[in-house]
Formats: structure tokens, C-alpha cells, sequence
């Protein structure tokens, strides 16, 4: 029998509750799961089963969202975040996360979080969930993939300044960042010798050097030795011609090279269930593809599909990844 997943509250006053909600309606005959927040900012939306450890959420589930609980600072308004409650969304992550770890839960799904909020609430000092996971899962780098049925796809830089894209984009990070989805492929998705396509950093992936010189310098080296080490990898091809649907069927993954290069195509593929899932941690994460949507927060017409299929996700990543470490540890 499965471990449940452990799902965070995500900030309390956008559409985490509403969608968390949603999904135990959706999966709660299928897939067991627990949220870690504050009961009070889920009264009045739906049935709550308030548990202890998660080993009661299966059960739980039968009759309500299972909830453990986890005391935040002050109330929760829909629409509208209050800064005092900033430290105990960044809690509840951390507390996810550590159940992961001692082995009470399968996996880590993450309701949106507003980073400006824990900044300003908290003095968050990470760029995002990606970061902060890594410090947590005490690895250095992580890696951000987006994935829907029809595309996968892994931004190398993310979360920076247009302008910085071409600094930070060293060999190192592309070297580090294709390897490391390669082997969450093979690990955690049962992919054999997966199917990477590279992207160009300029338009038209360079075209030879005349509209940019990163490809002909780094990238075109670093993937021919990639080729040599045994890597199933193309590339670097240019962006505009990726993401036709005859395109996306001859790769398991586009490595992309900066946030809008990669989540524009799969958000415009699948806008509805696209799953964030961070790529070379210690443990299974995974999101909705979306944001805390404070705009339409607390009118019950959020759409809480991504997160179902976050959820479902990390089940069946978790279910692949202990069948592989069981065959090769």
C-alpha cells in the first residue's frame, strides 16, 4: 500500500484551498493525500478530516480532505495576502518536505506559492519553489520541468532578467542541467534512453554564427560531447520550429534555454494541465502550472485540474522511482 502525498497550503489567500478541494472530490476513491495547513483558512469550502499523522489520511479521505494541521498568524482573506502568515507558508513546505524524508509520505506536491509576499512576510531569500526544494533535499542544483501528455520541457536558466540569460548560461549549468533530466527520465519515468532536443539560445539557433555566437562557442561542443558519452541528444535546433505537434513527437524533452523559451509552447499546448516537477532532488516533487490566481480566489471557478494532475503525477514518479532504486541498489 502507497504512501499518501503530502500537499502544502500554498499561500493561504489565492486558490489553494478551493483546488485542494477539488482534487480529494476528484481523486479521494483513487489516491490518498493530506494538505498541511491551517484548518481555519479551509472552513466553509468543503468537509475537512483533521488528522494527526499521515497514516490517517486513507481513511480520512472517505469523508473529507484530510488536513494536518499547521498554525498560521492570522486569518485568511481570499483575494487579498496578508504578510503575516509569509513564515508559515515557507513552515509548511519545509514540514512537507521532512515527512518525505522520514518516510510518512511518497511525495511532495506544492499549492502556489506568491514569492513577493514571503519576501516581503518572511525575507524568503530564494527565486522560487525550485530553490528553496534544493536547500531543503540539500542538493545544489535542481531543475525545472514542465510536462503535459503532449510536451516536456526544462527551462536550463528560469527564474532571471532577459539580459542576464547569456552570463549565466555557462556549460556547466547546460551540462548539469540536460544530465540530470536525463537521468530523472530513466528514473523516475521509466525512459530507457530518453529523446532530448536541444534548443538554440539565438534565433534560428544561431544560424552559424550570424545572429549569435553561444551556439558555434558552447552549445554545439557541449552536446557532441554529450553524443560521445552515450546521450540519445539533438540539437541545437531553433525554437520556432520545436513545437509543432510532428515536432514534439521525435523527443521526450526539450531543454530550452530561458523560462519563456520553454513555458510559452506548453502552456499554450496545455494551458489547463500543465505539472511543474523539479527534476534532481532526493525526493518527488511536483505543482500545478500555475499561479495563486488571487484575482478569482474564494469564487469557486478555479480550475483545479493541474493540481489533480500534479497529484497524479507524483504518485505514479514515485511508484517508477522506488521500482528502479529496488532493481539498482
Amino acid at each position: 500500500m502507497s504512501l499518501p502525498i503530502a500537499l502544502t497550503c500554498g499561500e493561504p489567500a489565492g486558490v489553494g484551498p478551493e483546488i485542494s478541494f477539488k482534487a480529494w472530490r476528484d481523486l479521494r476513491g483513487d489516491l490518498p493525500f493530506f494538505v498541511i495547513g491551517d484548518p481555519a483558512h479551509f472552513a466553509g469550502i468543503g468537509p475537512l478530516e483533521e488528522i494527526t499523522h499521515p497514516s490517517q489520511a486513507r481513511k480520512a479521505m472517505a469523508s473529507g480532505l484530510p488536513i494536518l494541521p499547521q498554525s498560521f498568524k492570522a486569518p485568511a482573506t481570499a483575494g487579498t495576502a496578508n504578510l503575516a502568515n509569509a513564515q508559515g507558508v515557507i513552515d509548511v513546505i519545509a514540514c512537507a518536505v521532512d515527512l518525505v524524508q522520514q518516510g510518512h509520505a511518497s511525495a511532495v506536491c506544492t499549492n502556489p506559492i506568491n514569492k513577493q509576499v514571503l519576501k516581503e512576510g518572511a525575507a524568503f531569500a530564494h527565486p522560487g519553489h525550485t530553490e528553496f526544494l534544493a536547500e531543503l533535499g540539500g542538493v545544489k542544483n535542481s531543475v525545472m520541468m514542465l510536462m503535459a501528455p503532449e510536451l516536456r520541457v526544462v527551462p536550463v536558466t528560469i527564474h532571471i532578467p532577459l539580459d542576464q540569460v547569456a552570463t549565466i548560461l555557462t556549460p556547466v549549468l547546460l551540462r548539469d542541467t540536460i544530465l540530470t533530466a536525463n537521468h530523472a527520465l530513466i528514473r523516475d519515468f521509466n525512459l530507457q534512453s530518453p529523446r532530448i532536443a536541444v534548443a538554440g539560445l539565438n534565433p534560428h539557433a544561431g544560424e552559424g554564427g550570424t545572429m549569435g555566437g553561444q551556439e558555434n562557442a558552447m552549445i554545439i561542443p557541449l552536446l557532441d560531447e554529450l553524443r560521445s558519452e552515450g546521450l540519445n541528444i539533438r540539437g541545437p535546433l531553433p525554437a520556432d520550429t520545436m513545437f509543432h505537434a510532428r515536432a514534439r513527437a521525435t523527443y521526450d524533452v526539450a531543454i530550452c534555454m530561458y523560462h519563456d523559451q520553454a513555458l510559452i509552447p506548453i502552456k499554450t499546448v496545455n494551458f489547463a494541465a500543465g505539472v511543474n516537477v523539479t527534476l534532481g532532488l532526493p525526493f518527488i516533487r511536483t505543482s500545478p502550472d500555475h499561479g495563486t490566481a488571487f484575482d478569482i480566489a474564494g469564487k469557486g471557478i478555479a480550475d483545479a485540474t493541474s493540481l489533480i494532475e500534479a497529484l497524479k503525477a507524483a504518485r505514479n514518479m514515485a511508484n517508477q522511482r522506488a521500482a528502479y532504486d529496488s532493481q539498482h541498489n
